[in-house]
């Protein structure tokens, strides 16, 4: 049904209807019941790609997600959607897999005025490339940031974290504690491995090893596992930085005939909810998923609203959770 008729059923123009479409204050209260009862009746739907191209604002905001099948990536999307809702916007979810091509088709809608601004999630080093792409459209960068790259962030100390893990291993008396790392295109991969290197070396620890799995899954982490018990030492202690990792280790762990705590503690890395239900529940550290998909989408609105509102780079808390896989 179209906005003329509309205007016909009601006795009114269609100005008078787009005035109401659009919550224009200087409508009678008794036209805008004619209209309203109008648009119930012919069940009209208005079009909001032309209302976005009048007002030059979507109420869309535009997520650039790099992997939809990761928890930890669609419990922050559950914060982010959770907020622009309440905010009176909706989200455009893109999952980008960081390749550029994706990306520039999907940011090509900011300038088509289908999204009034980008969140990212995308990995730490194609953000460069992406700053060209979105230019100066309000951008928040989410868990993956460049400090260098003139766009607010949200984030975690990850060094930090991953400092304090080993310590944490450390004073259970574990002396051969290795990592499992993944995709170094990522700033946390960087950020966890400098703070467990950073802890092997306060603490005088010289046994250390690293195995990098190919991809966030369990298998991958199974097989990063058994790469570290093939050493001639195996580690007593594997921290992962994935609690998806973590499960497949415990997995291969158990296949090996290793018992956990005792022979190898486990520490994974998110606080996906799963992971107290396993056997043992898997110690983790807690990243506050819903908090930064919220607090990015606060920070975008400002950058919104107020094009120069100032540049945030903000690091929530963390927190571990001790079980008894550690």
């Amino acid at each position: 049904m179209s906005i003329e008729k509309v205007a016909r059923l009601a006795g009114v123009s269609k100005a008078t209807v787009s005035r109401v479409l659009n919550q224009h204050p200087g409508v009678r209260p008794d036209t805008r019941t004619r209209v309203l009862t109008a648009i119930n009746v012919c069940e009209y739907q208005p079009n909001l790609l032309a209302r976005q191209l009048r007002t030059s604002q979507s109420n869309m905001l535009l997520v650039l997600i790099s992997d939809i099948t990761n928890p930890f990536c669609s419990r922050v999307v559950e914060g982010i959607e959770a907020e622009a809702e309440a905010q009176g916007y909706h989200i455009l979810l893109c999952n980008t897999r960081s390749q550029l091509r994706r990306e520039a088709a999907y940011i090509a809608l900011l300038t088509g005025k289908v999204a009034d601004g980008v969140i990212t999630m995308d990995a730490a080093d194609c953000l460069q490339e992406l700053q060209g792409l979105i230019g100066d459209a309000p951008w928040v960068q989410c868990a993956e940031y460049d400090p260098a790259i003139p766009a607010s962030s949200v984030s975690i100390d990850n060094r930090e974290a991953a400092f304090e893990t080993v310590r944490f291993l450390a004073g259970k008396g574990r002396r051969r504690i290795a990592l499992v790392n993944c995709d170094m295109r990522y700033l946390y991969s960087h950020q966890r491995e400098s703070g467990y290197r950073a802890a092997l070396e306060e603490l005088g620890l010289s046994w250390g090893g690293v195995a990098y799995a190919e991809g966030i899954s369990c298998e991958a982490g199974s097989a990063a596992l058994r790469e570290l018990l093939a050493q001639p030492e195996p580690p007593d202690a594997v921290f992962t930085v994935s609690d998806v990792l973590a499960v497949g280790v415990i997995h291969a762990a158990l296949e090996a005939g290793l018992r956990i705590p005792e022979d190898l503690a486990v520490v994974g890395f998110d606080g996906i909810s799963f992971t107290s239900s396993l056997n043992p529940p898997l110690t983790t550290i807690e990243q506050p998923m819903n908090r930064l998909g919220a607090r990015s989408v606060q920070l975008l609105l400002e950058r919104i609203r107020q094009p120069q509102a100032a540049i945030v780079h903000e690091v929530l808390p963390w927190r571990r959770v001790e079980r008894a896989s550690s």
